[in-house]
């Protein structure tokens, strides 16, 4: 199995919210991995099917910095709410924080690459420049993804749905407070990015394509 895919059981195992998601984004660079690997082993044959796969791998990256960034910011959030990241700890915030309920489903679901989004475009940049060099490596991939799928729609679950529930820990406010404007301000706009990327993705591809095949033609020297 790959790599991706067992760091997505060890991600499936996590009962602390910030933890699960350090293990998630573990486990989407091995969609860069993959591309890199793929480009490596078609040396010698497609060029288009190797810069399609490292444009693939640096989209990969500026989408996974503004998703799992906005996923630790609002694991932030909830820690501050809380005191805590178990998420055993919570439930019922989708009716005590309309908001922060509202960004974490959107973060968690742009997250596994849904239509819309930044990382759609990456990943299909990368299973279309993998499967043909690496058609293995690239089904075990889709592995990864469903495993990716379940943690999140059973983390939301549990946090966000059934009645309210607070951990009961020193200092922890009796209310819990929505997402303030200074918290929202520092996630909304990593979420719109990832919107435009995956809507209008042009601006950025056409920054990165020229330099994928500028570096191709240096390591084919």
């Amino acid at each position: 199995m790959s790599s991706r895919s067992s760091t997505g059981l060890v991600a499936l195992a996590q009962t602390d919210f910030k933890r699960m998601i350090a293990y998630t984004s573990v486990n989407h660079m091995g969609y860069i991995v993959l591309a890199v690997g793929a480009a490596a082993a078609t040396a010698d044959s497609s060029e288009q099917v190797r810069s399609l796969a490292v444009t693939g791998a640096v989209t990969q990256m500026v989408s996974h910095g503004l998703l799992t960034g906005a996923l630790f910011l609002l694991a932030g959030v909830l820690y501050e709410r809380g005191r805590t990241h178990d998420m055993g700890s919570y439930s019922g915030l989708a009716g005590a924080a309309p908001v922060f309920a509202a960004l974490t489903g959107v973060a968690a679901f742009a997250s596994l690459g849904l239509p819309g989004f930044s990382g759609f475009i990456a990943e299909l940049q990368i299973f279309s420049g993998s499967l043909g060099p690496r058609p293995l490596a690239t089904a075990l991939s889709v592995i990864g993804i469903l495993l990716t799928a379940g943690l999140f729609l059973r983390a939301l679950r549990q946090v966000l749905m059934g009645p309210l529930r607070l951990p009961d820990a020193p200092g922890t406010p009796r209310a819990l407070p929505d997402i303030r404007a200074h918290e929202g301000l520092a996630v909304v706009p990593l979420l719109a990015l990832a919107v435009v990327l995956g809507v209008a993705p042009r601006f950025l591809l056409d920054v990165i394509e020229p330099a994928s095949r500028a570096v191709l033609e240096l390591l084919a020297r």
